[in-house]
């Protein structure tokens, strides 16, 4: 099974895409159809996928990605059980919601740290040739999962800069078909902010703290 999973399945650009590549890709694909839609078996799909995408980026060595792909595993499952019994402070139930004041200017700044820490974190403990790169994508992602979990619908923004970015860091790794999976993953996140904006409540615009 390592074996077949590891061969190329096909060319893209003159690179090969293996079936590991190919199974992670359709997996997240449908995590964020799923995520779009509010259903929670996106998050299963999400640790299976993340797994797969551990070994393909560790082979392209983009280690934050792949080391991000092993905390969102983790992250998954906590993600699986707010979507199925989390509640806001108020004791309300999880639906989407908008981010107060404060809660979007925590996530602005948590952002701002992470990118550079983890950047650095790369660029001195490991052999990526793209640190900078590299720590946006994870650093951000970090902030964007948590948001997901919590149901706050800007986390379809950060996940926008995210893909955009990451879709120019696979195309300088050669990973095609992960380039043009992160290029929809771009679209879908617009995509899934209108969906979740027709998903607030009606009654009230009034934002919640993180």
């Amino acid at each position: 099974m390592p074996e077949l999973l590891s061969a190329s399945a096909f060319a893209l650009w003159g690179s090969p895409v293996t079936w590991l590549e190919l199974v992670a890709a359709v997996l997240a694909l449908a995590m964020v159809g799923c995520n779009m839609r509010e259903i929670h078996w996106g998050w299963p799909l999400a640790i299976v996928s993340s797994l797969l995408y551990v070994v393909v980026f560790a082979n392209a060595r983009i280690y934050g990605d792949a080391s991000l792909q092993v905390f969102f595993a983790f992250v998954a499952l906590w993600g699986w059980a707010q979507w199925l019994r989390g509640f806001r402070a108020d004791g309300s139930a999880l639906r989407v919601s908008r981010l107060s004041p404060r809660g979007t200017a925590y996530a602005l700044v948590a952002c701002a740290i992470a990118w550079p820490v983890v950047a650095l974190f790369l660029r001195r403990f490991t052999n990526t040739d793209v640190p900078w790169w590299d720590g946006f994508a994870t650093g951000l992602s970090l902030v964007g999962q948590f948001l997901l979990g919590r149901k706050f619908i800007e986390n379809w923004l950060i996940w926008l800069a995210v893909n955009v970015v990451s879709v120019g860091l696979f195309i300088h790794k050669g990973l095609w078909l992960t380039t043009a999976l992160y290029a929809v993953f771009a679209v879908l996140s617009v995509a899934g902010f209108l969906a979740w904006q027709r998903r607030l409540p009606k009654a009230t615009t009034k934002a919640v703290p993180a």
